[in-house]
């Protein structure tokens, strides 16, 4: 069993020696798919966008906490899962029944156009200056996320942050999800480096809670200027955006 490390107190913290960042939502615009599910959904875009990602980790946490890991599934398992799931809640009509193999006759196009768009997310427009900046700094950067390998590399490729990263962690060798304190470990494995050493960046504030709770330095990125989770505890620092985490390092 992994055991979370103790949280640094204000001002003990070492200077950081590496970044990783959360990849969905944090470096990965996960809302980006709404223009094109507004096409395939008229006036449901937005709406579908957001309920996919929140049954995405709905799904990521069940599929941890029930029957010790027993239901485990990948990311990408997960995901196509969340978004047949979002798909018959938008189209359902009252009194309307159809089977689950006639759903995805009916929808298997707009499915997979939607999956292949997730591996192709926009990238928020300051990230490829922050991590570029972080690169010339020589910080060690890398990404620890629930995605899987291979939609990771697609969505790095995607974003030409080709060559910037040094590592690209996925949770999936393990099968569990953070915030699990063994996904959080694999941070500490890959770079060789104690989680006091390293600045874990997240724009969703479970996640960010789950690092600091672990052990790591925590920048939260609040792009829409919302509430931290009441659970007592404060990420190190917040910002608007990914450019806060170059405070950490300065040149």
């Amino acid at each position: 069993m992994t055991v979370p490390q103790t949280l640094p107190t204000a001002g003990s913290a070492p200077h950081p020696r590496a970044v990783l960042f959360d990849a969905y939502g944090t470096l990965f615009d996960v809302y980006s798919v709404a223009e094109l599910a507004e096409q395939l959904f008229p006036g449901q875009g937005q709406g579908l966008s957001v309920l996919w990602r929140d049954k995405q980790i709905e799904y990521t946490r069940l599929v941890t906490t029930s029957n010790h890991g027993a239901h485990y599934q990948p990311f990408s398992a997960l995901t196509r899962a969340a978004l047949i799931c979002a798909l018959k809640k938008i189209t359902a009509r009252p009194g309307e029944s159809r089977s689950a193999s006639q759903f995805l006759i009916d929808f298997e196009p707009q499915i997979e156009r939607l999956l292949a768009q997730y591996q192709h997310l926009d990238a928020f427009p300051e990230n490829l200056g922050v991590l570029q900046q972080l690169k010339q700094r020589g910080i060690v950067i890398g990404i620890l996320s629930n995605g899987d390998a291979a939609m990771l590399q697609a969505a790095v490729h995607a974003a030409g942050f080709d060559g910037l990263l040094d590592h690209v962690i996925s949770v999936d060798p393990i099968r569990t999800y953070k915030t699990d304190p063994a996904a959080y470990a694999l941070g500490e494995q890959a770079t060789g480096l104690k989680a006091t050493e390293i600045v874990f960046v997240s724009s969703n504030g479970w996640d960010a809670l789950g690092a600091t709770w672990y052990g790591y330095q925590t920048l939260w990125i609040n792009r829409y200027h919302l509430p931290f989770e009441e659970l007592g505890t404060q990420p190190h620092r917040i910002g608007g955006d990914l450019r806060a985490v170059l405070e950490f390092f300065p040149s």
